[in-house]
């Protein structure tokens, strides 16, 4: 009989230690995922605030301004977000694989997606750059060409790292400040020009995408076939003074 109880007593308290076990290593398992977000988002704090910074470039671009400006802001913009998006391949890859479940392959996934992402904004900075700011049409043309790009592009950054955010590890990242959304440095400004008022006749808080913003600055340019009407000067009023 004590043979019998001792028996029972000692396959519960194996049992107890398996359970505990089993507890053990999920409390494990999750901070290391937890270690991960924290290597990763530590490193992608700045370039998540440089690439806010360079949307809100964009955003803010006067849609009336000099096109030398609109093609320098755009540039300028566009190779930030480039170098961002291969910094944070860079840092997707110092961190390790990612402790889930086909971690591997999310990692070199996320890799593969932002350094492409990066090579279509690098694409998008180049097309800016041969834009013929001195002809207005011309290059309200090409913006918009540059919009419809950047539409695709910004489609794809928001990709890039989607499955890595899904899942118990995209909960672990969003714990981490480094990896929350970063406010623009400086503050949106209100852009001026049709591209300020779309679809109404009262001024409108800035477009809400780099995208709409440049397609905005295309719409806005004045059409080359537009020809301003002559000023009055001294000589109109002089003859109509004399009628």
């Amino acid at each position: 009989m004590n043979k019998k109880l001792a028996a029972a007593l000692s396959g519960g308290a194996v049992l107890v230690l398996a359970l505990s076990g089993c507890s053990g290593d999920e409390a494990d398992d999750g901070k290391k995922v937890e270690a991960w977000a924290k290597t990763f988002c530590d490193q992608a704090k700045p370039q998540i605030q440089k690439r806010a910074d360079a949307q809100q470039t964009i955003i803010s671009t006067a849609a009336d301004g000099k096109p030398a400006d609109v093609q320098a802001a755009d540039s300028k913009a566009f190779r930030d977000i480039a170098d961002t998006d291969k910094a944070l391949a860079k840092a997707v890859e110092s961190a390790g694989v990612p402790p889930v479940e086909n971690g591997e392959k999310l990692r070199q996934d996320a890799i593969r997606e932002l350094n492409a992402t990066a090579t279509a904004y690098e694409g998008l900075r180049k097309q800016v750059d041969a834009l013929d700011p001195s002809d207005q049409q011309k290059f309200a043309d090409g913006l918009q060409g540059v919009a419809k790009g950047l539409k695709r592009i910004e489609k794809m950054d928001q990709d890039a790292l989607a499955r890595l955010q899904s899942g118990e590890l995209g909960r672990a990242m969003a714990e981490q400040p480094g990896c929350r959304k970063a406010k623009p440095s400086a503050a949106p400004t209100t852009t001026s020009g049709p591209a300020a008022r779309p679809g109404t006749g009262s001024a409108s808080p800035s477009p809400a995408s780099p995208s709409a913003a440049v397609s905005g600055r295309a719409s806005a340019a004045p059409s080359a076939s537009a020809k301003p009407s002559a000023p009055a000067g001294p000589s109109a009023s002089a003859s109509a003074g004399s009628e």
